[in-house]
């Protein structure tokens, strides 16, 4: 079976391209680009969207793709590019919090709560997700980009339009964040990692 880069040959040389080649990358990358752009905008639905826009993006640009660069880390610009553009767009989304006291009385709202049987049905998985979810936009990409995406302090500087020093004090307050509401939300690990 070929190689990322071979596929990328094959899908841009047949003379419409061979679709098949690029079905292959897409069954390669899928995953990854799906859970990142969940992690990103931190919804599942428009993650679902996003990663289809993400391939369609590559498909119909596959003619740019430099042989320099791998085809994944390619794949993960025009990600990171769109998830940043839809960001930027529904800033001024509203979400219902459902801990405010105007919605507390709403039966379709309302549900029993056990702590104790909450925190063992959630995995880790889950965990580190809502953990994500609940942090801030701005440390939560930073920190996507560089412990998921493995992007280099200088690339995520450059895609977020920040300095240096300023992507490398959000990541560090991001981190911090990150290990104050996983250590809430799972208390035994807390004890267990002193």
């Amino acid at each position: 079976m070929a190689d990322d880069e071979g596929l990328v040959q094959q899908a841009k040389t047949a003379p419409s391209g061979d679709l098949r080649a690029f079905e292959e990358l897409v069954v390669r990358h899928q995953d990854q680009i799906l859970a990142n752009c969940h992690y990103l905008t931190g919804s599942p639905d428009d993650a679902q969207d996003l990663a289809q826009e993400v391939f369609v993006k590559a498909y119909f640009g596959q003619q740019r793709f430099r042989e320099q660069a791998k085809f994944g880390t390619w794949i993960k610009k025009i990600k990171v590019n769109h998830c940043l553009n839809f960001l930027r767009k529904n800033r001024d989304r509203t979400f219902v919090d459902i801990g405010d006291p105007v919605h507390e009385n709403t039966s379709e709202l309302r549900c029993e709560r056990n702590p104790e049987r909450d925190l063992n049905a959630m995995s880790r998985r889950e965990a580190i997700q809502a953990v994500l979810e609940q942090m801030p936009e701005t440390l939560r990409v930073a920190l996507l980009l560089r412990d998921f995406d493995g992007m280099q302090y200088q690339e995520i500087a450059d895609q977020l339009g920040l300095s240096l020093s300023a992507v490398k004090m959000r990541i560090k307050r991001a981190r911090e964040d990150f290990r104050t509401r996983y250590a809430q939300l799972n208390p035994e690990k807390r004890n267990s990692s002193e």
